[in-house]
């Protein structure tokens, strides 16, 4: 068997098949997806570096969105640099152990955005719900802990992935249809079933985005109650123009990831294959592009400390 030790049928590495059919269009497809990549590194560092050097930003609002950040521009470069190498340098290999570790990254960091998210509700909640104790309630150390209890949890859901993965027998081959190492499609290369991997995701699935999801949606339930209830139309305005953001992030987000996890299970047969592969990478890359384009644009005080930021020099001048 090629690339492989053949008493123990785990591979010395896979090849990684980029986008299955589009060989020839690989070039083409890379450069929305470097150009989105430039996009996500600089906006999310620079959202990171403005809210960490603007002491109007030290709220936590933008201390969580300050994780989100970070999570999203460490997401995409565990993939997007990997798979330009793919397109525009023909470098399928990696490591089978490097594969594995790129796999965990993958969905652990997929798991802390999730999770980032329901925080980012639960503290709109407290926002607008508890006013007078929103500074009381979330505090730097009740922000520190959970967000060290988001990161625990997806640590913990998903590293036996690569437990799971890892005992797997390989003999079809070493050949990935992906641009990255993904739990499911690496586990399908194997010889051996894979039904315990299957039945481990659908839980680590629900686990983590059905209950996020259902935290979310109480939130804003909680939300929608407390904003219905004031008597005066501009504030109601006001505290529903707080949450625009978030929810654009929420859509941003879910949307991909919930057709990339229907699809896979159920519409294997009815949509190409090409197709799961491009939306799996804009899954990975669409929220990390946009949420500091929506976040810039939507926020007042972000907008607000780019525009200080920029013409600081001059005002200061003037």
């Amino acid at each position: 068997m090629s690339g492989a030790n053949s008493s123990s049928l785990t591979p010395d590495f896979f090849i990684l098949n980029g986008v299955p059919g589009l060989e020839d269009a690989h070039v083409w497809i890379s450069l929305p997806f470097c150009f989105m990549y430039m996009i996500a590194v600089v906006g999310n560092c620079g959202l990171i570096y403005l809210i960490g050097h603007e002491e109007a930003l030290h709220r936590p609002m933008y201390y969580f969105l300050a994780l989100l950040s970070f999570t999203d521009v460490t997401l995409c470069t565990t993939t997007v640099p990997n798979m330009l190498c793919i397109f525009w340098f023909n470098f399928k290999e990696i490591g089978f152990n490097s594969c594995l570790v790129q796999m965990f990254f993958v969905h652990m960091l997929t798991g802390m955005e999730s999770g980032v998210l329901m925080l980012m509700a639960l503290d709109r909640y407290v926002a607008i719900c508890y006013p007078l104790r929103y500074t009381t309630i979330l505090t730097n150390p009740v922000i520190a802990k959970a967000g060290l209890a988001t990161f625990l949890r997806s640590v913990m859901l998903i590293f036996p992935f690569t437990v799971l993965t890892k005992r797997l027998p390989y003999c079809r081959g070493t050949l990935i249809p992906h641009t990255y190492c993904d739990h499911m499609s690496v586990a399908k290369v194997s010889c051996d079933n894979a039904k315990v991997n299957a039945i481990y995701g659908l839980m680590v699935a629900l686990l983590i985005g059905v209950f996020d999801i259902c935290c979310i949606s109480v939130s804003y339930t909680m939300i929608l109650r407390a904003v219905v209830s004031l008597s005066s139309a501009d504030a109601r305005h006001k505290a529903f123009s707080t949450c625009t953001s978030h929810i654009c992030a929420i859509v941003i987000t879910y949307v991909p990831a919930f057709f990339t996890f229907f699809t896979h299970r159920f519409g294997g047969h009815t949509i190409p294959h090409h197709i799961h592969i491009i939306v799996a990478n804009l899954y990975l890359l669409l929220p990390p592009t946009m949420n500091p384009i929506v976040y810039g644009v939507k926020t007042k005080q972000i907008r607000e400390s780019v525009i200080k930021f920029l013409l600081g020099d001059k005002m200061d001048t003037t």
